[in-house]
């Protein structure tokens, strides 16, 4: 189950459950009790329920954060990467290097020579595969090893003038 799938549902799920808390809250409104006990009910459950929410939110955090690839190189220590320098410039990619092997480990080197772009990595289907900032004055790694041959391309994901639409390079992988 992909990480979207899993935040969707998990979206509609707690959008139920705020919705159920409404319906409730509007059907015992109806009610005329006495205030100061429901009120000294609720501070002691909202004391409660905001704390287990805050200590499972962060759980949660820590689980789903230790899954993230903090600059970690997808291939082994004993295998060197191909190392491919990207220059950004409005409006193309300057790339070292624009064909490779499947099953290749890549580190891609990426910079900018004047203003933020962005380096996405799409296969033929269109799927965003990786992706970092281009800056000028700093290099971003990214780290991949293509599975499968074909055509892929970089597009610029931040808007960065009137031809970013044109900002496309192409390679393949064999």
């Amino acid at each position: 189950m992909s990480v979207q799938t899993v935040a969707w549902v998990t979206t509609l799920f707690f959008m139920m459950v705020i919705v159920m808390v409404f319906g409730i809250v509007a059907l015992k409104s109806r009610e005329r009790r006495p205030y100061e006990p429901i009120k000294k009910k609720w501070y002691e459950a909202r004391n409660f329920y905001g704390t287990a929410l805050v200590v499972f939110m962060l759980a949660v955090t820590i689980y789903t954060l230790r899954e993230l690839p903090y600059d970690i190189p997808v291939y082994g220590e004993e295998n060197e990467p191909t190392v491919v320098e990207v220059e950004a410039i409005q409006f193309a990619f300057k790339m070292s290097k624009t064909e490779f092997a499947a099953g290749e480990p890549i580190e891609f080197h990426v910079t900018s020579s004047d203003v933020n772009h962005g380096f996405g990595i799409y296969d033929e289907n269109m799927t965003l595969i990786a992706q970092t900032q281009a800056m000028p004055d700093y290099t971003n790694k990214v780290y991949i090893t293509f599975d499968k041959p074909g055509a892929y391309q970089v597009l610029c994901l931040e808007y960065c003038g009137l031809a970013h639409h044109a900002m496309v390079q192409k390679f393949e992988v064999n």
